[in-house]
């Protein structure tokens, strides 16, 4: 039985830690000798922090992750009930519900979106910006062993956001979407899931019948496994949906498989495989895992009542024929000596010098074994002599050929011992005969001893069996030249790989690649094409946690701490977050060559973000439903206010850091830029501005007073406009990675779209063209921003005193004491410092240019203010005429000095530091020279207001 490969990938997201495609052939160092040879570090540590996870949740220490950082409360459920038909658009014009609840978000959508064909490639002839470049990928098939998991879930994630952003450039997009028949890993899990149910083994049932549980099996979870693309709203086209082992794909293997025998890249052959004992049949390298053992260790093995013990150097001796001496060897797998064919030393070792060219004598089979020299023996491990036993040992194999060596098996594929071994030893289990070989050694007095012996031990990651590497002839496919080509694609630019370090990393595995193994001792997949002719003979509620793991096909130890971290981690559940909330939180980690440590934490964290943007939908609808003038394009709006200029030229330059981060296919970047965008510049700066004006407070004046010879019209005209374009263009910047809530609000908005003369109708989101920043280049006011980020911190520093202050409803009198050029920027954006500090009057005071202005500059403020610093050259100044605590202000400045001195002293040590060190870069030197001067600076202010604060409490 063969099971379909894929050719050597690498797999970008996550460490490369993984080992990638490929068998080690016959004549070729083999993955099993390096695995024992080689200690994979990163791999180890994966493995050992595991255990002791498993450790800590399965004791008391384990504290609950979910306490510490989950606090959610159940939501009320908002659902939609409209009479809708599967396929038809989902009615929008139905009341805007209070709060965002990703059920009725989520609902319709997508049954839309796959009856209207929006995510086939020739949806691609309709779109009025499409261009003459294609777009293609296929999905990693998943296995039709059971459900998605969160890994699925990220790759889907990645991959959607980027057929959705090429799709809305105008691209010809085609995602194709299939699962894989997964021949060993589902054979595995339906033999699992029938002994557990029915109490049989797969050779309980003829071929046939086992194959109709498997079909049975694929059917179900297939099925299930497309429901979850779509509730994931992967933009599929499920049109060329395809499983490995449809007919056209069998079809196709077999055609493949006979045009590369003939053109000899696929051949037959007997060489050393991996081989599952438990599964009876050759693995491929990358189901190997390496299992770091440290010394003598107890494990547990597929078909053994008892742990086995693993870990340690077992040595015996051979008696030399003709001579007195005997030559001890070390071996950690002693049940495999009734297969050695020779006993190899070191040239330039002195102790076997004179046996040289002798023979042994096998105390088991009486067979004469020739010493043999060989440079690759590592003297100064165990004795310096060591077995050679070429039918179950890649580097003995390997030997056997430069010496014409016999090749003697002693295991059979079941892991029993064969008859060769003798009637003592046929039949038993390999680990059993391991000490039944010690026991007579020890009475042929042959036993030397045994120690501790850190290894590194092959594991089936299938059935978690400890590899037995046997000699099994097989068929191969040749990789040496299809390796040189894929190292040529990459170095001569026809092949990418993001990120570029990792080009190294493919040339270095692809030097080193050998022939890949793709027998298959397989009832489930495709047949090899080849037969052998014989003639005839004559004769998300905790309860359903549990029971989601119970259902999975964990093992027992495995089940138990799933089950005991979920009731430690989430004794409440898990809250619903909804999909888009998933996506987004997977797609804003950093993927490109790291593990990414996913916690529920952060799901909730973009629920709640998607709760803002509900809220911002709320507000934004309810602004443009009173409008009665329609309202202008992107290109007619020009920002007529300081702040209106602000916030379309982060527009701009939020649409440019996306576009830069889309084409480095650096996604956390791009949700970054999204998230800070809506929820710092448009949610916390813009909308809280415009507020008064929109809603016809009494603070609409103040903004006004930004806007040249511009009535209060015309100002909430422009506003209600570039509000509009903002969360426009933003739900279109965030469609790719949130699809649901996007389409959602986006649809909502289209009754306020202005359509200029003969444009088209538009009809989804997912369809409209991607935001470009040439389009906008007319909302690129640099200097804006730039003046902005010190207007925001004054609003910062602003209100950290209302605080200290106790202010709610009241509106001080503030004063800015600053340079002339602060002072500008200041009155530029006065009546965002008016709005967003809570002020009722902002006074500008230059002492160094007391002639600056004299229209608006003011004296210096009141000596009772409290203080606050922005920057060495700008202080505020908040009077509060109804009076403050005296005794509350120390104590806040007290407070506030003990938390700066420690801040101080600590980047103090870190200058000295950098000063005696000439590594340290100027650039650092002087940002934390900067930072001491700036603290300095503070706790002066400090000193002086309790100063002054003092001298007032004593006189009063």
């Amino acid at each position: 039985m063969w099971r379909a490969g894929y050719s050597p990938s690498l797999r970008m997201p996550g460490k490369m830690a993984a080992r990638l495609c490929s068998n080690k052939p016959p004549g070729a160092q083999s993955p099993v000798s390096s695995q024992l040879s080689s200690s994979p570090r990163p791999q180890a540590e994966k493995q050992r922090r595991r255990r002791e996870r498993e450790m800590a949740i399965l004791s008391k220490q384990h504290t609950s992750a979910g306490e510490e950082t989950v606090n959610w409360s159940e939501k009320p459920k908002i659902v939609y009930t409209a009479q809708t038909p599967p396929g038809t658009k989902k009615d929008t014009s139905l009341p805007f519900p209070s709060s965002y609840s990703p059920e009725y978000v989520e609902s319709c959508w997508y049954q839309w979106w796959e009856k209207e064909g929006f995510f086939s490639p020739e949806q691609h002839e309709r779109l009025s910006h499409g261009v003459d470049q294609t777009f293609s990928l296929c999905i990693p098939p998943p296995n039709v062993t059971g459900t998605l998991h969160v890994g699925h879930a990220l790759t889907v994630a990645v991959q959607d956001a980027l057929a959705r952003w090429k799709r809305m450039q105008g691209y010809r997009v085609l995602w194709v979407p299939g699962c894989d028949h997964a021949g060993i890993a589902t054979q595995t899990v339906v033999e699992r899931r029938l002994l557990r149910d029915q109490g049989k083994h797969r050779q309980d049932f003829t071929r046939e019948e086992f194959l109709q549980e498997v079909w049975k099996w694929k059917n179900e979870k297939g099925e299930e496994i497309y429901h979850q693309l779509r509730k994931l709203g992967a933009s599929l086209d499920w049109s060329r949906a395809c499983f490995t082992m449809d007919p056209g794909f069998s079809r196709a293997v077999t055609a493949a498989f006979v045009r590369l025998c003939d053109s000899d890249l696929i051949y037959r052959s007997e060489g050393l495989v991996n081989w599952s004992c438990a599964l009876q049949s050759a693995i491929s390298d990358i189901e190997v895992d390496s299992v770091e053992v440290s010394g003598q260790t107890m494990l547990s093995v597929p078909g053994y009542e008892n742990k086995v013990e693993f870990g340690a150097l077992y040595t015996f001796a051979y008696p030399v024929e003709g001579h007195d001496g005997r030559v001890a060897v070390s071996t950690t797998r002693p049940e495999t000596m009734l297969g050695d064919v020779a006993v190899a030393v070191h040239p330039d070792d002195p102790r076997y010098q004179s046996f040289h060219g002798k023979q042994c004598r096998h105390p088991f089979t009486n067979r004469l074994i020739p010493v043999i020299t060989s440079t690759t023996v590592d003297m100064e491990l165990g004795t310096g002599a060591v077995k050679v036993t070429p039918a179950h040992d890649h580097k003995d194999f390997l030997l056997s050929r430069r010496h014409t060596l016999p090749h003697v098996s002693v295991i059979l594929g079941d892991g029993t011992m064969a008859p060769s071994c003798g009637r003592w030893l046929e039949g038993k289990k390999r680990f059993d005969a391991r000490q039944l070989v010690l026991d007579a050694l020890a009475e042929k007095k042959l036993f030397v001893g045994k120690q501790n012996h850190p290894m590194t031990l092959p594991v089936c990651s299938r059935s978690g069996d400890v590899i037995e590497p046997l000699l099994k002839k097989q068929w191969f496919v040749r990789c040496g030249k299809m390796a040189e080509k894929a190292i040529q694609a990459v170095e001569d630019g026809q092949l990418e790989l993001i990120p570029q370090h990792y080009s190294k990393t493919w040339k270095n595995w692809m030097s080193s690649i050998s022939d890949w193994c793709i027998s298959r001792q397989l009832w489930w997949g495709h047949q090899i094409p080849a037969y052998q002719v014989e003639l005839p003979e004559s004769t998300t509620r905790p309860e359903r946690l549990q029971e989601k793991v119970k259902e999975g096909n964990f093992d027992r130890r495995e089940q138990l701490v799933a089950m005991e971290a979920q009731r430690k981690d989430f004794p409440k559940g898990i809250p619903q977050c909804g999909t888009d909330a998933l996506r987004f939180a997977l797609c804003s980690h950093r993927i490109q060559g790291d593990d990414i440590s996913l916690s529920v934490a952060q799901v909730l964290s973009c629920r709640h973000f998607c709760n803002k943007m509900w809220q911002t939908l709320r507000f934004t609808l309810g602004v443009l439903g009173e409008n009665t003038q329609p309202l202008g394009t992107i290109e007619e709006t020009t920002p007529l206010g300081s702040m209106e200029r602000w916030i379309c030229s982060r527009l701009y330059s939020t649409v440019a850091q996306c576009e830069q981060a889309f084409d480095a296919y650096e996604l956390h970047a791009v949700t970054s830029a999204l998230h800070s965008f809506w929820l710092h510049s448009l949610c916390d700066v813009y909308i809280e501005y415009v507020k008064p004006v929109l809603l016809r407070e009494d603070e609409g004046a103040e903004v006004q007073a930004d806007a040249d010879d511009s009535d209060t019209t015309t100002v909430r005209q422009v506003a209600r406009t570039v509000l509009y374009h903002c969360v426009s263009l933003s739900l279109a910047l965030l469609s790719p990675f949130m699809p649901f809530i996007t389409e959602e609000l986006w649809q909502r908005l289209q009754p306020f779209r202005p359509r200029p003369p003969g444009a088209p109708t538009p009809t989804s989101l997912c369809l409209q063209p991607y935001p470009r920043s040439t389009h906008l280049a007319h909302w690129h006011f640099p200097e804006e921003e730039k003046d902005f980020l010190m207007v925001q911190e004054v609003i910062r520093v602003a209100r950290s005193l209302r605080t200290q202050c106790g202010l709610r409803k009241e509106k001080p009198v503030m004063w800015a004491v600053c340079s002339p050029s602060q002072a500008q920027v200041l009155l530029h954006f006065r009546s965002a410092v008016w709005t967003l500090s809570r002020i009722s009057s902002l006074q500008l005071h230059c002492p160094d240019r007391p002639d600056w202005l004299p229209s608006v500059q003011s004296g210096p403020p009141p000596k009772e203010s409290l203080v606050g610093l922005v920057d060495h050259t700008c202080q505020l100044h908040l009077y509060n005429q109804s009076g403050v605590n005296v005794d509350k202000q120390i104590l806040q400045l007290s407070q506030r000095r003990d938390r700066l001195v420690p801040k101080l002293e600590k980047i103090l040590r870190r200058l000295q530091g950098s000063n005696d060190s000439a590594n340290v870069p100027d650039h650092d030197r002087q940002q934390m020279e900067i930072k001491v001067s700036a603290l300095k600076q503070e706790l002066e202010v400090i000193e002086d207001q309790m100063k002054a604060l003092q001298e007032t409490q004593s006189t009063g």
